[in-house]
């Protein structure tokens, strides 16, 4: 039966919704990790706090002598710079797919199109907070050769110690990492649950949240499992402090209807991540990779 413009008007309100709702569900680095900010400029400039303690080489804090002049202290930031990245993605539909198919095409493509955008944005979060595994400016703890969590000698495995030495990495800049993320790629979280002295000792983990890529809590930490993650290293990060994502375009989806033909079903974003505060960050570094 032939679609009235008001149906298609109906149809394409409600594909909106679905593949928006699709996006947002399967949106874990964006979600969790960053603060959210909106933006009107395609350039985006801000400023990083230099994480040190202020001090005085030439005067101590500690004992300032009577009538004295006050020890000075300066604090610096560095200027960065980034622009914004458009994420998108179309698929096109047949008017015979779409009427004759026992797949719900439409269904699956909404589906499909929302976790490729998520994905692409979430990795772009993952590669920025870890600044591409550079480690130039955030924390990093590395494993030796032979410690490795999935090790062939089992009593060298200790990835407790791991994590621990990482949150001692962010205690040290002065930032609090109890209730910090643990990034994780599906093979490292598996070597993790899997290790001895975790199943074995109730009080290192918990699997008491399980929603959106959050898949319990170890020694403080809550997990979080993304592909995303790269093979052989792990991350822990003071969500919505350590980074923060300036959207210029929120997720928008269009339905172009071509009468006869198909549907066209489009999706995009516009925005950028900036590492604000990378002493929030600590990687944990496998040195088998």
């Amino acid at each position: 039966m032939a679609d009235s413009v008001g149906m298609a008007d109906i149809r394409g309100l409600n594909i909106e919704k679905a593949l928006t709702g699709f996006a947002l569900t399967s949106y874990v680095f964006k979600d969790r990790l960053c603060t959210i900010q909106s933006s009107s400029k395609w350039q985006e400039r801000y400023y990083e706090e230099t994480a040190a303690d202020l001090s005085n080489s030439n005067s101590p804090v500690e004992g300032v002598p009577r009538l004295a002049v006050f020890p000075h202290g300066e604090v610096t930031w560095t200027q960065r710079n980034s622009y914004h990245k458009k994420f998108g993605m179309e698929a096109r539909i047949s008017h015979e797919d779409i009427i004759s198919n026992d797949i719900d095409v439409i269904a699956r493509s909404l589906l499909r199109i929302g976790r490729a955008i998520a994905k692409s944005v979430d990795a772009e979060i993952w590669d920025v907070i870890t600044e591409g595994r550079s480690v130039s400016n955030i924390n990093s703890v590395t494993i030796s050769a032979g410690d490795e969590w999935d090790s062939a000698t089992i009593a060298n495995r200790d990835p407790i110690q791991d994590l621990l030495n990482a949150k001692k990495e962010i205690a040290e800049e002065n930032y609090n990492p109890e209730g910090a993320y643990l990034c994780l790629n599906p093979k490292d979280y598996a070597n993790l649950l899997g290790n001895a002295n975790i199943r074995n000792a109730g009080q290192f983990y918990s699997d008491s949240v399980t929603r959106r890529g959050n898949v319990g809590t170890i020694v403080g930490l809550n997990i979080l499992v993304n592909n995303n993650v790269t093979a052989g290293y792990a991350a822990v990060v003071i969500g919505k402090e350590a980074a923060t994502w300036k959207q210029l375009n929120a997720l928008t989806v269009r339905t172009i209807e071509d009468a006869g033909i198909g549907k066209t079903i489009r999706a995009w974003e516009i925005g950028v991540c900036q590492l604000k505060n990378p002493k929030a960050v600590c990687l944990i570094i496998n040195t088998a990779v």
